[in-house]
């Protein structure tokens, strides 16, 4: 595998990141607690949607072959996607997306925040404009975490088994590979062994404030990063892709 194709595989898995979580988000409006909260969420989805747009655009510049981000979104088939597992859980009620979401985000923002100063200028570019969002977006999922975790006793039941039920999914994040490896020593980009300790003392102290628990000792699930998903994947990409696959070449 050459240079290039591992910083272009590190930047499909930044991007399929990015458009399976708004997926998972776009999902959500019209069905959000409150009016306000839809509201936002179709904006955080949109956020996802144009880092996505970059990531695979700029994934497109570094392959060299023509293909756009239209090609990365909709001709791949699910195991061509290099998602983590965390981002194509289902929803579920809203506890389990807001716990997903916080999971999720506090990991994907001290990456962004590594890659700003790493020494590819596109994907620098990229996460100092990622960054911004994402901070914003982990701390409106934060604040709803502690809400509902420091609520009723119904809803920090709920929460909890939230918890529970989606931190298998959360090792995934600091396993690192080849591809990451070579990320941090030729372009000094993100080291997981740091920001797996840092994500740790984020979330404990989130957790904390939630009066959350996290799981010990819980079996760890991977394999997205390497194409091998749950099966929500397929029915997410299914539906996702349903114009282009019906129509081919369609334009609006």
């Amino acid at each position: 595998m050459s240079v290039d194709e591992k910083l272009l595989l590190y930047v499909l898995r930044l991007g399929d990141n990015a458009l399976v979580t708004s997926q998972r988000m776009i999902e959500r409006v019209a069905g959000e607690p409150e009016l306000e909260e839809e509201l936002a969420t179709a904006n955080f989805a949109l956020d996802y949607i144009g880092q996505a747009r970059l990531f695979y655009s700029y994934a497109g510049e570094l392959e060299g072959e023509g293909r756009t981000e239209d090609d990365f979104a909709y001709l791949r088939d699910a195991q061509e996607f290099r998602n983590v597992l965390l981002t194509e859980q289902p929803n579920g009620h809203f506890g389990d997306s807001i716990v997903r979401q916080v999971l999720f985000d506090s990991f994907y923002l001290l990456q962004l925040q590594a890659l700003t100063t790493c020494k590819d200028e596109g994907l620098a570019a990229i996460a100092v404009r990622a960054e911004k969002e994402i901070r914003y977006h982990l701390r409106h999922a934060r604040n709803w975490l502690i809400r509902l975790g420091d609520g009723s006793d119904e809803s920090h039941e709920r929460v909890q088994q939230s918890l529970d039920d989606l931190w298998r999914f959360s090792g995934e994040l600091f396993a690192g590979d080849a591809i990451d490896a070579h990320m941090l020593d030729t372009y000094d980009g993100p080291d997981l062994e740091r920001i797996a300790a840092a994500w740790g003392d984020l979330l404990a102290a989130i957790l904390d404030e939630a009066k959350l628990a996290a799981p010990e000792d819980a079996f760890m699930a991977s394999g997205g990063r390497e194409g091998r998903h749950s099966e929500h994947l397929g029915f997410l990409i299914g539906e996702m892709q349903y114009l282009q696959r019906a129509h081919p070449g369609c334009t609006w």
